[in-house]
């Protein structure tokens, strides 16, 4: 049976890689679903796709898109659902990834992921070239923001699949992170050694 990580999957091994053990090794799940910004997050997720269902972002030069896009490859071993797939004047496809977040100047590493596991599955599904990606972060008056793909950033995603298939695979239990801080919102700190 083939695996099919997510890439909220992919985030949260970034975090801390124990989040794989403990998820897809040992299949204690952590309830995510309870917390405040989860519940949000879904919620404007819903509501941008039944507002937005007509809306074209021309200004980014898209001339179409899909929403709510089911993507999967055994593969490159991933599954997810984009917000939106666009596809760009210029022939190449971009995804479009709604945060219930702030935006601070800066893109997040783990939302430049979470944005390239699309990227890569949309290049995968649609045999069509991927090179950036968007993000609109609600909470800042929907500012939407255009991250670049670049290939040094793909392999390094597909490194970081690799690792978490062996931790998968193998049974590994992974060091945990470096960051203590890390450590004091998590859902397994009661159990992680």
């Amino acid at each position: 049976m083939s695996i099919l990580l997510t890439p909220s999957e992919i985030i949260e091994h970034l975090y801390c890689p124990r989040f794989t053990y403990f998820m897809l090794c040992l299949n204690i799940e952590q309830h995510e679903q309870k917390r405040f910004k989860v519940q949000k997050g879904r919620r404007i997720h819903e509501e941008k796709t039944r507002i937005n269902k007509d809306y074209l972002r021309k200004r980014i030069g898209a001339t179409a898109k899909a929403t709510e896009v089911y993507l999967s490859s055994d593969k490159l071993h991933l599954r997810g659902v984009a917000d939106e797939v666009l596809t760009l004047k210029d022939g190449s496809m971009a995804p479009l990834d709604y945060k219930f977040a702030v935006y601070k100047q800066r893109n997040y590493k783990t939302l430049k992921t979470q944005s390239l596991a699309y990227g890569l599955l949309i290049a995968e599904n649609y045999n069509t070239p991927v090179h950036k990606g968007f993000i609109v972060y609600t909470r800042s008056r929907n500012k939407l923001v255009e991250i670049e793909f670049t290939p040094k950033d793909y392999a390094g995603l597909k490194e970081t699949i690799r690792a978490m298939l062996l931790i998968i695979q193998k049974g590994w239990y992974p060091k945990k992170t470096s960051s203590k801080a890390k450590c004091m919102d998590c859902a397994y700190k009661n159990i992680c050694v």
